[in-house]
């Protein structure tokens, strides 16, 4: 690796497109059908290409490319902070130089390998519908498409409101969805709910409680975080007898989290895959497990981040969920990855299993992107 040089960077921002549109959530409008990655490729003098995400800038890349690999990486503590920028292309390509998938990079895991992951798609939708059983079994035949591309696990959108809805029917819609999705993916499926800070104390307790009966196994930014708020949460979830976990991370990403969660008032911790990345959530996913606190990192709306999380699964025991995103890019190459039975089949490929589409990749590049090159 000492005598490693990268000759060329280039970067491009692709566009993907999901089955249907992502709805609303508590404080955002529609999100859309389309994801838009940005991905880059290093090279190295010798031919051989790691791709990954990146929010390198040009004149970044001009004033780093012909970097030695071995001043970017090591193998203990991963991508050095200087090369953060790349952190994914780099992974990708030393897995590329050592014919090793990431995860096998990272623990003793050799051969198949498998993460499980939740269908994040099942957002405020149905805002249009007035009747409310109408609206809930919209949403059902929603979660029913995510059971047929091999999910047991669903995310749903709550806090219709917050501004979408009056308080009390917005309310009620959201626990009328929980149930009809609990409903029609049955009991051995795992049923999370995300507030988007839409709620409140007493809001999150009104919800909770009106859907005991569904077994929602975690809520995710019920409300803004708060050490004080969570602590009466969880105190009123021990004293009724319900097993919900907290989870929190991915909006004000609080650095007060870590120790929130260490403390017992966060159960599991969703600071995002891409910021602070990869190389630290290696070192953060063991620190939080030594408390007995799950990790699952968010990502939404990167795509890309479907794949590298379940390579962190390799190395954290307490790894919950990757979020799943579905979606098509044309560029990215992910027909190694599939989902069955709820989780997320991992190829047995070097790197992050993935490859670029030369072309969509290079008219992506020509149209949005960059490429620089060193001198030899």
């Amino acid at each position: 690796m000492d005598n490693v040089k990268i000759e060329r960077i280039e970067w491009a921002r692709l566009t993907g497109e999901r089955p249907r549109k992502a709805g609303c959530n508590s404080r955002l409008g529609e999100h859309g059908l389309h994801v838009r990655p940005a991905i880059a490729r290093i090279t190295t003098f010798d031919g051989v290409s790691g791709i990954g995400f990146s929010p390198i800038s040009r004149e970044k890349a001009d004033t780093i490319v012909g970097f030695r690999l071995s001043d970017a990486f090591d193998a203990e503590s991963g991508v050095t902070e200087e090369f953060r920028m790349l952190e994914y292309p780099i992974w990708d390509l030393v897995g590329q130089l050592e014919q090793k998938p990431v995860y096998a990079m990272l623990s003793d895991t050799d051969g198949d390998f498998r993460a499980p992951c939740y269908d994040t798609s099942l957002y405020i939708d149905a805002l249009h519908l007035e009747d409310n059983a109408e609206a809930a079994a919209l949403i059902a035949s929603e979660a029913l498409e995510g059971a047929a591309r091999g999910h047991k696990a669903f995310k749903i959108k709550v806090g219709r409101g917050a501004m979408h809805m009056p308080l009390d029917k917005g309310t009620q819609r959201d626990i009328d969805v929980i149930h009809a999705v609990r409903d029609a993916v049955g009991t051995d499926a795992t049923i999370l709910i995300d507030a988007n800070n839409g709620y409140n104390l007493n809001l999150t307790k009104q919800v909770l409680g009106g859907t005991a009966d569904a077994n929602v196994y975690w809520v995710e930014e019920a409300f803004h975080e708060d050490a004080r708020v969570y602590s009466l949460l969880k105190e009123w979830l021990n004293a009724e007898g319900l097993e919900t976990r907290i989870a929190d991370g991915e909006g004000g990403a609080s650095p007060n989290l870590v120790s929130w969660a260490k403390d017992g008032l966060i159960d599991i911790v969703q600071y995002d895959i891409f910021y602070p990345g990869f190389s630290r959530w290696l070192e953060l996913g063991p620190e939080l497990d030594a408390f007995n606190v799950g990790t699952a990192p968010h990502h939404y709306g990167g795509h890309y981040g479907n794949y590298v999380s379940c390579h962190l699964a390799a190395k954290v025991e307490r790894f919950e969920f990757v979020e799943w995103d579905h979606a098509t890019t044309p560029g990215l190459d992910d027909s190694g990855y599939s989902i069955s039975e709820g989780y997320v089949n991992v190829p047995n490929s070097p790197g992050f299993g993935l490859n670029l589409d030369e072309t969509p990749y290079q008219k992506a590049v020509e149209e949005n992107g960059f490429m620089v090159c060193a001198q030899r």
